[in-house]
């Protein structure tokens, strides 16, 4: 498909002519995929290390990613696997490790000298590939970068920006108004760039601090090669090039794999992996996910539409058999949702789990006064795995209560980010997942469910919502140092949401990646990544 949007097959009909039955969703289900804390101090201990010779590195690595690589930064936007790919060129002052850990990168030292001011100190040796030094003046400016960039997804996690003081060249200080006890893991995300080379845009190549550079790029595409930097400061990658190329058909990735045409693919089905199991010379590895799939409801609706009703949003979830849909399109390999963030995460509340009772959507519709009821449903291919049949489930599930349900997705890069801020067409239920690459439910609370009338005056709400009692809650929680009382703050908040029901359904999703055997020491994350300068080859 070439458009940069399109009507899913039957999803513009009435729900009747595009029956997809739960005898029929649990057979196909089973073959459709063949074929589709708060650290007072951070030491510099954990950083990547001392330099190394790049001449002991050798051969190529080819990844095949399921979403378009737009970017070699993440202003706009960060699809989990894009972290890998994002971070080998672009690095931070800090990062989260497997276990969830804060660990140093850029930054020597990142600690609190008070409840509003934290210290950080530049690591001396650490260089762009052009040789010249990571400067404070670099961390100013990328911060300012974020911060202009409309409809960012880094924005909302930020309950404010910190201002930066430079001290000199290697020492600077992050100030806020209020105590941010996580900002250590929130500055993680915030990408470093030379100041004279960064732009509130994506970035697609130019000089980076990571273990490799772009040597060649078609961001529309999604391709990429990247070279290794010589003058990378750490300890020097084990392999010498890396192709990155998008293939978006999980049936051509599986194929790809498989002739050897690709080493790595990513965020595969549960079908995928059952069949690549089978296969001499493909490893599978999995780990339980800290992203949040899920159909959120829009909030930008006129207040007489039937879903902004909370009671109305309430009976349409009793709708979607969420077991058969984990059961027969993922196989088991993922949970459903028993919140509104991740369980995985740390200050996770369990504050409710969704039901199936069709008869339950059916009465309580009727008595709402909500009658031939016609949804429109959104969402970005690729978005989670097997995205497609989980829509076109629901449009069954829906029709079963009576309701209509259209479908329409977007292409990779196509215009799904205006539709969203509602700048685009209309919708009323949008497939989406929201990834966490911080290990906090704070992280997914203040960038989903922390919405005030000023961020929506840009648009910059998590699609409209907006409830000044769970926002103050959040916010309440983002400044408490104590993280009991921080965690209470976060369970209060985590209630009052699930009550509003602000999805239809939600799951997390095991993390799924195949490998070829000859692809070694690659230990993915939680957040669905991996150091890239670690892999190695085997001969």
């Amino acid at each position: 498909m070439t458009a940069k949007s399109q009507e899913v097959a039957a999803s513009l009909t009435p729900a009747s002519t595009a029956m997809f039955s739960r005898r029929g969703l649990l057979r196909f289900g089973l073959v459709a995929g063949a074929g589709i804390a708060f650290a007072p101090s951070l030491s510099a201990c954990a950083g990547p290390g001392g330099g190394g010779a790049a001449s002991a590195a050798s051969g190529t690595l080819t990844l095949g990613l399921n979403r378009s690589l737009v970017s070699i930064d993440n202003k706009m936007n960060q699809f989990d696997a894009a972290v890998t790919v994002q971070r080998a060129v672009r690095q931070a002052l800090t990062r989260v490790s497997g276990d969830l850990t804060i660990k140093n990168v850029l930054a020597e030292s990142f600690e609190a000298v008070s409840d509003t001011q934290w210290k950080v100190v530049l690591r001396d040796d650490a260089v762009y590939s052009d040789g010249t030094p990571v400067v404070a003046k670099d961390v100013t400016t990328a911060l300012d970068m974020y911060k202009q960039v409309e409809g960012g997804f880094l924005q909302p996690q930020f309950s404010e920006w910190p201002v930066v003081t430079e001290v000199s060249d290697k020492e600077l200080t992050l100030d806020t108004q209020k105590p941010i006890p996580t900002l250590d893991f929130l500055m993680s995300n915030v990408l470093i760039t030379p100041a004279d080379a960064n732009e509130p845009a994506e970035l697609h190549d130019g000089v980076g601090s990571g273990p490799y550079l772009v040597e060649s790029s078609e961001s529309g595409s999604g391709s990429y090669e990247f070279a290794i930097n010589e003058e990378y400061w750490g300890e020097a990658p084990k392999i010498a090039k890396v192709n990155i190329r998008f293939i978006s058909e999980e049936s051509s990735r599986v194929s790809a794999i498989r002739a050897g045409e690709v080493d790595v693919i990513d965020s595969i089905t549960p079908e995928s992996a059952e069949q690549l199991k089978s296969v001499d010379g493909i490893e599978i590895d999995s780990v339980t996910g800290t992203r949040f799939n899920h159909l959120f409801f829009n909030f930008r609706k006129p207040k007489d539409h039937p879903i902004a009703n909370p009671e109305v949003r309430r009976a349409l979830s009793y709708a979607v058999d969420g077991k058969t849909i984990i059961d027969s399109i993922f196989s088991g390999n993922a949970e459903q949702a028993n919140g509104v963030v991740p369980f995985t995460l740390n200050g996770f509340s369990e504050v409710g789990e969704f039901a199936y009772d069709p008869d339950k959507a059916t009465s309580e519709l009727k008595r709402l006064g909500v009658k031939d009821l016609a949804l429109n449903l959104i969402w970005e291919e690729g978005e989670y795995p097997a995205d497609t049949l989980v829509m076109q489930a629901l449009v069954e599930m829906f029709s079963a209560v009576g309701v209509t349900l259209s479908l329409k997705s977007f292409e990779a890069g196509g215009d799904i980010g205006k539709w969203r801020r509602g700048e685009g067409g209309d919708w009323d239920i949008l497939g989406n997942g929201y990834g966490n690459q911080t290990g906090l439910a704070l992280t997914t609370m203040e960038g989903m469910y922390a919405g005030t009338a000023e961020k929506e005056k840009t648009h910059d709400s998590y699609h409209g919502f907006v409830f000044p009692e769970v926002a103050d809650l959040i916010h309440q929680a983002t400044s408490t140092g104590d993280e009991r009382a921080r965690n209470e703050l976060l369970a209060q908040a985590q209630q009052k949401t699930w009550d509003l029901t602000p999805s239809l359904w939600a799951f997390v999703p095991k993390v799924l990646l195949a490998r070829r055997t000859r692809v070694q020491n690659l230990e993915l994350s939680p957040i669905n990544s991996y150091d890239l300068s670690a892999v190695s080859l085997k001969d």
